[in-house]
């Protein structure tokens, strides 16, 4: 934690500033590169533009969720996806660095790791990003009343940006790890290094602390050119999120095991905190009709593609009208080259697949008889879709095209089938027509308006015990954007309707790092336990088939270890012994 925390010599912070000077705000990059021979406090902050790289190289430490190739966070699970731990995907890579496989399918992830797997796991404290942001915002917060250039109002925007930064940073901790120790200003490497570890209450109360304080400065959506600057209305997202974390079974409630304490959850069941959730969700929404500017992109005509490229812009375009808050990586085509390496070694479940509805929003027949089917899963025999259209955005599927035009690899005729996969692959961010390499910062939609919408239909539930018309009207706008039925009212219990809240989250964002957390939040025991399966298919023709047999249905031969030895540990990652080691005031988690 010391090497993390303590400020670096202004040499080095400098030199750090160099290394994301391909990230863009908008089209066009803050200023030049400060001189960095004979630099001092003092000239780093003496102009806007220079001391904008300060708070630049804060935003460089954001999550992001892709596998990149070089940069901040690049080997998060040894180059792979956090859904590989769901339910939703499979890894099947096999190779020394995998950490789905080699940590936690055989259920070997521990606080002693020293092998090469050191750092593929899901989240590593200590060896993580957030503190280095946090790091440079606070440097960024002290030294910007050095700035001439800049007036009262411009001055108060950039410390509230800097703020929700240090607000996100420790969001995504409490996310993976719960209450952990909190910094309220940089510090110097003579500094006493004694930072207790929080409670979790006391954690999520910082995080929305920040918020408050830094939404009334913040512009409700930037303009093209600051696109991609924090904002009020992702500040106000953030704090939904959070809150609906908190106030979820795991954490607001009974402890969640016998030796959860209060860094790991509150350890009783208060209702305020659901409706807490709400009034933050109304808060939003009062903002969203004095400003509009947000909202779901909707189709530009009534079709099935129209409906696709839709969804697909509002999850990946950048400066439209759905992201509330996007990380960036940079403009290099390379960036992004690990995923389409990895992209043939791991691969969607046919569970996952099975949850997407029919084209009208009907449910897909728990029953379907793949080995002799009475109609068509995927397309019709003119090559229409038949699904959801979501379900094409996020899986290659037999009958579609893949990133580069052709078959996806997933029949077993095909010339470059493999016989480990799924029988599907993620085509999420892998878009035809090497969409994702472009050459243009891809955005990680870290925060969308449709999770707002979801989220204010779960804590109408719970608080209301039951759905309401708003929350039946918040799903349903999700669902009708995309061209399927509403969700029927007759004998929606409370129960049943956050099922289909948890499912329909499932199929609006998947491989953008939600369903892990609704799974640990929710403590979906049975779905961290599951049987998984995969699909296999065989097409008419090997090159260009355009009709295809489905031969058997198979469980996934990669059995997790939580499936037969489930334990609540898994909720929250460990504390590398190391860390502890320093004795600075981290904890260990429950059962680790």
């Amino acid at each position: 934690m010391k090497n993390i925390i303590k400020i670096l010599s202004i040499w080095l912070i400098v030199v750090n500033l160099l290394a994301c000077s391909d990230l863009t705000f908008g089209d066009k990059f803050l200023g030049d590169q400060p001189e960095s021979s004979g630099a001092i406090l003092d000239s780093m902050f003496s102009s806007k533009a220079n001391a904008d790289k300060v708070l630049t190289q804060a935003y460089c430490y954001l999550p992001y969720g892709l596998p990149t190739a070089s940069g901040a966070g690049y080997n998060k699970l040894g180059v792979n996806i956090l859904e590989a731990l769901t339910d939703l995907y499979s890894s099947y890579r096999n190779n020394m660095s995998d950490g789905p496989v080699n940590l936690y399918y055989n259920g070997m992830l521990s606080p002693n790791i020293t092998s090469n797997l050191q750092g593929c796991e899901a989240y590593r404290f200590g060896s993580q990003l957030e503190y280095h942001a946090i790091r440079y915002a606070y440097l960024y917060i002290e030294n910007l009343s050095k700035v001439p250039d800049m007036t009262e109002t411009e001055r108060n925007e950039r410390i509230a940006e800097a703020k929700m930064l240090i607000a996100l940073s420790y969001a995504e901790m409490l996310r993976y790890v719960g209450g952990v120790p909190i910094l309220t200003k940089s510090v110097d490497p003579n500094d006493e290094m004694n930072f207790p570890r929080a409670t979790f209450d006391a954690t999520v109360k910082h995080i929305v602390g920040l918020l408050d304080e830094a939404i009334p400065y913040l512009n409700w959506k930037q303009t093209d050119v600051d696109d991609g600057r924090m904002t009020k209305a992702g500040a106000m997202g953030l704090k939904i999120r959070v809150l609906l974390f908190a106030a979820s079974p795991t954490f607001n409630g009974p402890k969640w095991r016998e030796d959860a304490n209060e860094f790991t959850c509150y350890g009783s069941y208060d209702p305020q905190r659901w409706k807490d959730v709400v009034t933050a969700c109304e808060n939003f929404m009062k903002e969203l009709e004095l400003h509009h500017e947000y909202g779901l992109t909707m189709p530009t005509e009534d079709t099935h593609e129209a409906r696709r490229l839709a969804f697909r812009s509002g999850y990946y375009d950048r400066g439209g009208t759905e992201v509330l808050i996007s990380t960036r990586r940079g403009y290099a085509p390379s960036i992004h080259q690990n995923i389409f390496d990895q992209r043939y070694y791991s691969g969607p479940t046919l569970n996952y697949v099975n949850m997407f509805s029919w084209a009208d929003g009907k449910d897909f027949d728990a029953d379907f008889n793949w080995s002799n089917p009475s109609k068509q899963p995927f397309f019709d025999a003119n090559g229409t879709p038949l699904r959801d259209p979501r379900l094409y955005e996020t899986v290659a599927v037999p009958g579609d095209k893949y990133f580069n035009g052709t078959p996806p690899p997933i029949y077993t005729n095909h010339p470059n089938y493999r016989t480990d996969g799924t029988g599907f692959l993620m085509m999420k961010f892998v878009l035809p027509d090497n969409g994702v390499r472009a050459n243009r910062p891809v955005q990680w939609p870290y925060l969308r308006f449709p999770e707002i919408l979801l989220s204010y239909a779960e804590a109408l539930n719970e608080v209301n015990n039951g759905p309401t018309a708003k929350a039946y009207n918040c799903i349903n706008e999700v669902r009708e954007r995309v061209g399927l039925s509403k969700i029927p009212t007759s004998g929606m219990d409370q129960k049943k309707f956050l099922d289909a809240i948890l499912k329909e989250r499932a199929l609006e964002f998947g491989f953008e790092e939600v369903r892990w957390f609704d799974m640990v939040r929710r403590g979906m025991v049975e779905d961290f336990k599951k049987t998984l399966y995969g699909l296999t298919t065989t097409g008419n023709d090997a090159n260009n088939p355009t009709e295809f047999t489905f031969k058997e249905v198979f469980k996934l031969p990669t059995t997790r270890y939580w499936s037969s030895k489930w334990d609540t540990k898994w909720y929250l990652q460990p504390i590398p012994q190391t860390e502890i080691n320093k004795a600075y005031g981290m904890t260990q988690n429950p059962g680790w």
